[in-house]
């Protein structure tokens, strides 16, 4: 029983592993895109699934060998793969609100900044030569 529950835990973590970051090519080809159609992709310079999914159809229907009906459904099965979708500002401040911002431990930093460093985020600072950065 518990080998299994560790399989199902593992099982998600992997899943959810390969949802994160770029999405090779080949992953269209279980999606139901024949290997020579996914191959010819590659040659042309696509070698993720976001590079298809964002590129528009008249850059697919360039490529030879690759007609119409065909880009159309290899567009369709990127689109399934990589969310594409809008964010309405709900979800968007419901986003924002789980930022947490880290204390400096100068409170006019903290003011400057507008409560801190966020995490989730790059914050740079520069100035002047022996400024006290």
């Amino acid at each position: 029983m518990a080998m299994q529950m560790q399989y199902e835990a593992n099982a998600e973590t992997s899943t959810e592993e390969e949802s994160l970051g770029p999405q090779p090519i080949s992953r269209l080809e279980q999606c139901g895109i024949n290997a020579n159609d996914v191959k010819k992709l590659e040659e042309a310079g696509f070698h993720t699934v976001e590079a298809v999914a964002y590129a528009p159809k008249k850059e697919l229907l360039n490529i030879k060998g690759i007609s119409e009906a065909k880009a159309d459904k290899i567009l369709a099965e990127a689109a399934k793969v990589i969310p594409m979708g809008f964010t309405t500002a709900t979800e968007f401040h419901q986003q924002r609100s789980e930022i947490i911002q880290i204390t400096t431990g100068s409170k006019e930093l903290d003011k400057l900044l507008q409560g801190g460093i966020e995490t989730g985020s790059i914050t740079e600072m520069f100035g002047e030569f022996r400024t006290g950065k």
